[in-house]
C-alpha cells in the first residue's frame, strides 16, 4: 500500500509527488503519455514557478536543456508600448518557457530522483472506493493489464477533464462561460523577446522557447471558433497581420516549423478540492483562460501548498481534513484575483485600461510593478500604491 497514489506527472503531479517523497511518503505516480510528449501549453514560466523550480533544485537542469532566457517584455494595445519586466521572486527574475516535451520530464525525473515510483503509460481507468472513501486506483498498464493500487491518498493532477473528479463527483463551485479560443505554432528566424500585442477581439502573443523557436499565438473571441477553426492558417495570419504588422512583417522572413495547434475549450471554475481519501491539483482543481499564461506556475504554487498543509499528517484522520480544508480555501485565496484577471484580458476589450498605461509611460517602475502584478510578484493593492495615484492624478 502506497502513502499517495498521484495521477497525471506534468506540471501538478511531479512537483505534488516529489514534494510527497521527500517528506518521506511512499508515492506512486502514474501518467497515461509515455515522455518525452507534447502537450497543448503557453509554456510560460513566471517569476514565482522559475523561484519555486530554483528551490526545488531543477532550475540549473532546464537553464542546460537549451531554453532561451527571458529579461525583457513588451505590450501594446490601441497606441500604447510598454517596455519591462516583473520584479523578481526570491531572487529570480529571469524567466522561461520551455517545451513542455522538456519541461514535464525534468519535474517527472525530480520527483523520481526523491524516491516516486514512477510508472509511465498506465491509463487510470477507475477508483476504488470502500464506505464511500477513496482508497485506490484501477488501471491499465502499457502491457494492456488491469492493476490496482492502494493508497492513503489519491491525488487528480489528472487535467481539465479530471478523472478523478468525474467519479467523485466533485463540483464547480465557480464558474464562468468560455472567453476564447487559441491556436499557435513555431517559428524558426524570427527576432523576437517576450511580446504582447492586443486589440479589440485579437491578442497575439510571442514567446521564446527552446531550440532559439519563438511560440506565436493568436487569440479570438469564442464566439468566433467555429468559423476559426474551419480555416486556421488564414485566420491566425490574418490576425497576426492586422493586430502587429511588424511582428507579421518578421515572421515573413522567418519559416514555421510546426503545425497549428489550438482548442476552443478553455473552461473557467474552481471545484471542489477534496473529499474522502481524495484531492484535486492543478487545472484538474481550477483553471482558467490560458491568455495569462499562468497555468504552470499556479500549478507549481498548489503543489507546494498541498504538500505544505498535509506535512506529516497524512496518517492522522483529523489532521489530514484540516490540511485539506485550508489547501481549499488557500486555492480561492491565492488564485481568484489571478482568475478574474485572466477573465477580464480574455474579454479582448483593451479600451478600459488603455489611458491607465498611457500614464505609465516614462515612469519605469510603475511600468514594471505592473508586469508584476501579472507574474505575482506583486499585488495589485500594492501596485495601486500612492506613486501610481499621483501619476493617475495628473492632468
Amino acid at each position: 500500500m502506497y502513502d499517495v497514489v498521484v495521477i497525471g506527472a506534468r506540471c501538478a503531479g511531479s512537483p505534488a509527488a516529489m514534494l510527497f517523497a521527500r517528506q518521506g511518503y511512499r508515492v506512486l505516480l502514474l501518467e497515461k503519455a509515455r515522455f518525452p510528449q507534447d502537450t497543448l501549453s503557453s509554456h510560460y514560466i513566471h517569476q514565482p514557478g522559475v523561484a519555486l523550480l530554483d528551490r526545488w533544485g531543477l532550475l540549473d537542469e532546464l537553464r542546460t536543456a537549451g531554453c532561451e532566457p527571458i529579461n525583457h517584455q513588451s505590450f501594446e494595445a490601441l497606441g500604447v508600448r510598454l517596455d519591462g519586466f516583473s520584479l523578481p521572486v526570491d531572487g529570480q527574475r529571469t524567466t522561461y518557457a520551455p517545451r513542455r516535451f522538456v519541461l514535464d520530464p525534468i519535474l517527472a525525473g525530480g520527483a523520481v530522483a526523491s524516491g516516486a515510483e514512477f510508472r509511465e503509460g498506465c491509463a487510470v481507468n477507475d477508483l476504488i472506493f470502500e464506505d464511500n472513501r477513496v482508497v485506490g486506483v484501477r488501471y491499465t498498464t502499457p502491457g494492456g493489464a488491469e492493476a490496482t493500487e492502494r493508497a492513503r491518498l489519491v491525488v487528480g493532477a489528472d487535467g481539465m477533464r479530471s478523472l478523478v473528479a468525474r467519479k467523485t463527483g466533485a463540483p464547480n463551485v465557480i464558474q464562468h462561460p468560455r472567453m476564447t479560443c487559441t491556436y499557435y505554432t513555431y517559428w524558426a528566424g524570427v527576432p523576437a523577446h517576450f511580446e504582447l500585442y492586443e486589440r479589440p477581439g485579437r491578442w497575439i502573443g510571442v514567446i521564446p522557447t527552446n531550440d532559439d523557436l519563438k511560440l506565436i499565438m493568436a487569440y479570438f473571441p469564442q464566439e468566433e471558433f467555429s468559423k476559426v477553426r474551419t480555416a486556421v492558417e488564414d485566420a491566425f495570419l490574418e490576425a497576426v497581420r492586422t493586430t502587429t504588422p511588424q511582428l507579421y512583417e518578421r515572421m515573413s522572413a522567418g519559416r514555421r516549423v510546426e503545425q497549428l495547434y489550438g482548442t476552443g475549450h478553455q473552461e473557467n471554475y474552481f471545484r471542489k478540492a477534496y473529499g474522502p481519501g481524495w484531492v484535486l491539483l492543478g487545472d484538474a482543481v481550477h483553471h482558467k483562460d490560458s491568455i495569462t499564461a499562468r497555468g504552470i506556475t499556479d500549478a507549481f504554487i498548489q503543489a507546494r501548498s498541498l504538500t505544505r498543509y498535509i506535512g506529516d499528517g497524512l496518517h492522522d484522520d483529523a489532521a489530514l481534513n484540516a490540511a485539506l480544508k485550508r489547501y481549499e480555501n488557500d486555492l480561492t485565496d491565492t488564485f481568484l484575483t489571478f482568475y478574474q484577471g485572466a477573465l477580464n484580458v480574455a474579454e479582448l476589450r483593451p479600451e478600459g485600461q488603455t489611458e491607465m498605461l498611457r500614464r505609465l509611460v516614462g515612469h519605469q517602475t510603475l511600468i514594471d510593478r505592473y508586469f508584476s502584478t501579472l507574474s505575482g510578484a506583486c499585488t495589485f493593492d500594492d501596485f495601486y500604491n500612492d506613486e501610481l495615484l499621483a501619476v493617475l492624478d495628473q492632468s
